[in-house]
């Protein structure tokens, strides 16, 4: 019984292998006639830029034509290698594990097959493979581990990188030659040649330099010599090592000592410390002052709004008894 399955399996992935095999190579062909007419107008447009002196769309368009290119020299090289594989589908269908022979090419077709989109019977292909080699083996291909094998001009022209300066100039001598153009390269080349200033590194550079300018100076002064050591003497103490380097005899260099810079700078720091709070507290008393004077004058004015209004109850009072007598 299994080996009727085995027998059964293995014409299934045949036929299934050869349908999409011969699909992918007509659909290959088809893209190449179709990318063909576009490379030609494209190159035509760039010669016509060339012509007018805007060079810098010219700069810009070339790149699309190096990717045409690259994308129509994979389908090229995928062409033959599905052929090659088309031939061999009976060796593959008779033996379990992938021939030597035919390792290079099936592991640059799994390779591509995510890469180009317009060939979907690639995938299927892939899947194929995936189905009788196992995942490992489509994975080693998918992420061009070092024993892969794909097809080194198929990572090249599958790369999504950007061409490189030479490359463009180069498309563009071609397309000038190519439609007889007498276009003068050399502002081309100094534009190519140029390297652009990273702006990012440009911007941190800046914000480094106004952090350096903006921090305080600190003054650190120097330890002051003790047992009579001299204080230009250089000690490196070390666990059970002490190592003194003795002062030049030719130098002339006045000694500065740094206790008596220190109280210097000390009392500079004490005095603008002690200003400071004398400010505040002048301008603290300065606000009591006007607080109280404020909370004075309005009991003042308290005290005349109730003499106002007792001379008022006591007009009112005399006015009611001379109403009544009368």
């Amino acid at each position: 019984m299994s080996l009727l399955n085995q027998l059964f399996n293995r014409g299934v992935f045949g036929a299934k292998c050869k349908t999409c095999l011969t699909l992918a190579i007509s659909r290959i062909k088809l893209l190449q006639n179709k990318r063909d007419l576009q490379l030609k107008h494209m190159r035509k447009e760039i010669a016509q830029f060339l012509h007018a002196g805007q060079e810098a769309i010219a700069r810009i368009r070339v790149e699309h034509v190096i990717r045409e290119q690259n994308i129509w020299a994979a389908y090229e090289i995928l062409e033959l290698f599905c052929e090659f594989v088309l031939a061999r589908v009976p060796v593959l269908d008779s033996q379990k594990e992938c021939p030597a022979e035919l390792r290079e090419a099936i592991a640059s077709i799994i390779f591509s097959a995510p890469r180009c989109s317009e060939v979907p019977d690639l995938l299927q292909i892939k899947n194929l493979f995936s189905a009788k080699y196992g995942k490992e083996f489509v994975m080693a291909a998918s992420e061009l581990r070092p024993d892969s094998s794909v097809n080194r001009a198929i990572i090249e022209k599958l790369s999504v990188a950007a061409p490189s300066a030479e490359t463009r100039l180069k498309v563009l001598k071609e397309i000038a030659q190519e439609y007889n153009l007498e276009w003068d390269s050399s502002n081309t080349e100094a534009e190519l040649g140029k390297k652009h200033e990273d702006l990012l590194a440009g911007s941190k550079q800046i914000v480094a330099e106004a952090a350096v300018s903006q921090a305080p100076m600190k003054v650190s002064p120097k330890p002051s010599p003790s047992n009579g050591a001299s204080p230009m003497m250089n000690t490196d103490i070390k666990p059970g090592f002490q190592h003194l380097q003795p002062p030049s005899p030719m130098s002339n260099t006045p000694l500065v000592d740094a206790n008596a810079i220190e109280p210097t700078v000390r009392n500079h720091n004490t005095g603008s410390v002690t200003d400071a709070k004398r400010e505040a507290t002048a301008q603290s008393s300065d606000v009591l002052e006007r607080a109280r004077a404020a909370i004075a004058s309005a009991e003042r004015a308290t005290a005349a709004a109730r003499a106002a209004a007792e001379l008022v109850n006591v007009e009112f009072s005399s006015l009611k008894l001379e109403g009544r007598s009368s």
